[in-house]
């Protein structure tokens, strides 16, 4: 099973792709620890992705989809995985669907969260106070204001990728704002298991 989970940050993505590893027995695929991996091990794709970042430049495209061409050979992998947070635009979804296609690979899923951003908004500002109250670091993005423009930028850059999956005949949605379980149930029934 090889899925990609969209949805804004605070979602709920990275709750149900825990549950997800569980039951299905796949990874879940951070671009970030692939790319601190790759760069730790020195691998060919690593070494350049290193040389952009000394440089303080982002890493292409290319090279992202070159981790990840790489990962999911892993062994972990080969029964799929679960992939949030990449694609982040249409030209990395393109690119990824050719690596994919080379392989011989296809998507199984891609599963949107839909959310009511006033409400998501909201939730934030509760997860931070909780975090608070128990005496626990607040993470940065539970920040509201920086919340605020991590959700721009996922309007701008990544909300397009629905459209995108949706002329592909793939997009799926849950309502990212129900109780966890549910949420949960949903994405069992739209996979199937």
């Amino acid at each position: 099973m090889r899925m990609i989970l969209l949805g804004p940050p605070g979602a709920g993505k990275g709750t149900q792709a825990v549950r997800l590893v569980e039951r299905l027995g796949i990874p879940q695929l951070s671009t970030g620890d692939m790319l601190r991996a790759a760069v730790a091990a020195g691998t060919p794709v690593g070494l350049q992705a290193k040389a952009v970042m000394d440089r303080g430049d982002l890493v292409s495209d290319e090279i992202v989809v070159g981790i990840i061409a790489d990962r999911i050979e892993e062994s972990d992998a080969r029964n799929g995985f679960i992939l949030d947070g990449f694609p982040r635009t249409v030209a990395q979804a393109k690119a990824f669907d050719a690596m994919l296609a080379e392989k011989g690979l296809k998507l199984d899923a891609v599963i949107e969260f839909k959310v009511n951003e006033a409400e998501l908004v909201d939730r934030i500002v509760k997860r931070a106070k909780e975090t608070e109250a128990r005496g626990e670091p607040v993470r940065k993005d539970d920040n509201p204001d920086v919340f605020k423009t991590r959700l721009e930028a996922y309007r701008t850059q990544t909300a397009p990728l629905s459209a995108y999956y949706e002329g592909k005949g793939m997009l799926k949605t849950v309502d990212g704002m129900k109780p966890i379980d549910d949420v949960t149930e949903a994405i069992k029934t739209i996979l199937g298991r």
